[in-house]
This record gives C-alpha cells, structure tokens and sequence, in this order.
C-alpha cells in the first residue's frame, strides 16, 4: 500500500553517526522540528555489491541536497557496529569510509515493517517450535522516501535489489516539489529546474502541450 500522501511514521529508530557515535533518530521529527525535507534511503545490506556504490553516490550529492533544505538518511536493518566497520574500510577495498550522512540502524525491523519494505516471500506458523517460519531474506528492498516539511511523504520507490538507483532523479524531485510548494504550478513530464511549469487547468495543458 502505498504512502505517498500520509504522513511518516513517527518512530524512533538506531543509527550511527559517520564519528561511530550511536544515535536515535525520528525521521518524522527530523523534518517536522528542523524544517527540512528528508531523503530516507534504504539498502539491502552493507558489505555487499551494488550498495557501496549508492552510499558514494547520495555522498557526492549531498552538497546538492543540502543546497535544497534536505536532509539525507541512509538505512539498513544491519547492527550499528556493522556499519561503523564498514564506515571505516575504504572505498577501494568496498567500503563506504568517507559517507557523512547518519546511518539507520533498523535491527528490529519495526520501521521496515511499517513500511512494507522487506523482502518477504511468505511466513508460517510452526507448531513443533511454537514460532514463525519466514520465507525470504528479510532484509529491505532499495526503497526511498522523500519527505517534506511537514512530515508528509511526497514520492516513494522501491527498486529490487540489483537495481542501483539514479540519485539525480530524486534532486530533479526535490526541485519540482519546491516549486508547486513555491509557485503553486504543477510540474509536467521530465520537468527540471528553470524549465516552464503548468497551472492546473485545461487551458495551461493546451498552451504546454502547443509548445512542446
């Protein structure tokens, strides 16, 4: 089901700073208390293949990101102690050192599983052992947030696990967003910054469409 609309689920949740200090954060406070939007990332698991390259990707964006009033977060159901190893060996070697931005550590998986992110194939009930039987990796899909200031989810995605995600498509979503919240137009197919946006009416469609 999807969330786009509601507001984020207001939890708190583990998570390591890039200094190894184990923090607690709240997204919905995040953006709600420091009035900013949030860019919430999620990843399967650290030491693996196609994540390190997203982390170094969100990295080098992250002055773009900061230029727009947002925040960036990444996540993972991995312990903080795992991610504070692989903060610290080197990008050559499949590391992540030089990421700056927080780290969810959702261990418990109670946030993955208010979102519906895991990967979950069907579950069981065990007599013999008194327990659920999980079918799957039970780790997240590479899902991504963008919240706004007051909390609201304005875009969600979720890619399967070999799909690395274009980080620059969640910049041209920021700056649309801005702008309806600025201007009050509406944004049209592949519209980026500085490009004409519509109103919403038919006459405005008629006139865009005219001339593109």
């Amino acid at each position: 089901m999807s969330l786009v609309g509601k507001k984020f689920p207001s939890i708190a949740v583990d998570a390591i700073s890039e200094m190894g200090d184990n923090l607690k954060i709240n997204i919905f406070e995040e953006a709600t208390k420091n009035n900013k939007k949030v860019l919430l990332f999620w990843y399967p698991k650290d030491f693996t293949f196609v994540c390190p390259t997203e982390l170094h990707a969100f990295q080098a964006a992250l002055p773009e990101f900061e230029k727009r009033n947002t925040i960036v977060i990444g996540a993972s159901c991995d312990t903080n102690e795992v991610h504070f190893a692989w903060l610290n060996t080197p990008k050559n070697n499949g590391g992540i050192e030089g990421v700056t931005y927080p780290i969810l550590a959702d261990t418990n998986r109670n946030l993955a599983n208010i979102l519906g992110i895991l990967d979950i194939e069907s579950t069981s009930y065990s007599e013999d052992t008194d327990s659920v039987i999980i079918e799957g990796s039970n780790v997240t899909y590479r899902a991504t947030y963008l919240i706004d200031e007051t909390g609201k989810i304005f875009h969600e995605s979720v890619n399967d696990m070999p799909l690395g995600r274009n980080v620059n498509e969640y910049l041209r979503m920021v700056d649309a967003y801005t702008h309806i919240q600025v201007k009050g137009e509406v944004c049209p197919a592949n519209w980026e910054a500085g490009k004409e946006a519509m109103n919403a009416d038919r006459k405005s469609t008629a006139e865009y469409l005219s001339l593109n």
